[in-house]
């Protein structure tokens, strides 16, 4: 793998050391190989670890076959990948997941949107992060193992936005709100989580009313953690139970009513800003038979 990074115009001077563990944050492992292969060039020379860049400088990395773990991946419908493709380049890819498609398998042979994602690609692709089963909407993939450290640190410091529509049950009274409610598993069903008063992982939901209609609220949610079923167990908690959702009681729909609208970021190495936007007709649909019924 060879890459080529031009640094943004406004990036202060600093080390290749610098930029490599605080900027692009490469492991140990890859960084050892950059500096002892000499597998590293700044605008086509050579560099070491102490030279200095700065803004607009090209920067060249090079990294063998051995330098990271071997991964195979098996490839799924390319012509369906292609079609979920949202935003692609060098670095990353963001896809349009259906409903009731898996974001990853669970073993080798099973086909899920990772694997239409690679064969649109032609080439393996890693998960970022995931969407239940039910749930549609874009997703985010690493294009090479490379950029996936960084990513994965992105996501965790909340630098990956990500917003959902959902519709539930009830007429949501106030205008927005934080739902601040810490999840644990419930201890009747492991497969459910629930909203618990002592212990459970923090996390956080932002809800702005969208729409109010007769007896459902079209409801936009941010997510400020992300916690398995999240947001379906939040808006439960309040007696808000998404349409479609079997699993906390939701009233009947033909699907979960969730869906990831939008995703943003800023790109780790052009540091464009990249928002994408994903629609899904079976969710609009829905809509829009509740409301002229």
């Amino acid at each position: 793998m060879k890459f080529t990074i031009k640094l943004p115009t406004d990036l202060k001077e600093m080390s290749v050391e610098a930029l490599l563990i605080n900027e692009w944050l490469v492991p140990k492992k890859q960084r050892h190989f950059l500096r002892t292969k000499r597998h590293l060039f700044i605008n086509g020379d050579i560099a070491n670890f102490s030279h200095q860049v700065e803004g607009d400088d090209q920067i060249t990395v090079i990294f063998d076959s051995e330098d990271f773990s071997a991964k195979s991946l098996s490839f799924g419908d390319q012509i369906l990948g292609r079609s979920l493709i949202l935003y692609e380049d060098e670095h990353l890819v963001i896809a349009n997941k259906p409903e009731n498609m898996k974001t990853h398998g669970n073993d080798a042979n099973e086909i899920a949107l990772q694997n239409h994602v690679a064969a649109a690609c032609n080439q393996t692709v890693y998960v970022v992060h995931r969407l239940d089963f039910e749930t549609s909407g874009a997703v985010l993939f690493a294009k090479n193992p490379f950029v996936l450290p960084i990513l994965d640190h992105m996501l965790r410091e909340r630098q990956i936005h990500r917003t959902y529509q959902a519709l539930c049950a009830g007429q949501v009274k106030q205008d927005k709100m934080i739902i601040d409610q810490p999840i644990g598993t419930d201890r009747h069903d492991k497969k459910r989580r629930v909203v618990v008063s002592r212990g459970g992982q923090r996390a956080v939901t932002h809800v702005l009313v969208l729409k109010r209609l007769a007896t459902e609220t079209l409801v936009q949610c941010q997510l400020e953690t992300g916690r398995t079923h999240q947001i379906r167990v939040h808006l439960s908690s309040l007696d808000h139970a998404i349409l479609g959702d079997a699993v906390y009681r939701g009233r009947k729909a033909s699907r979960l009513m969730l869906h990831a609208k939008h995703l943003e970021l800023r790109h780790p190495f052009t540091q464009e800003i990249i928002r994408v936007t994903a629609t899904s007709e079976s969710f609009e649909r829905i809509m829009k038979k509740i409301v002229t019924d």
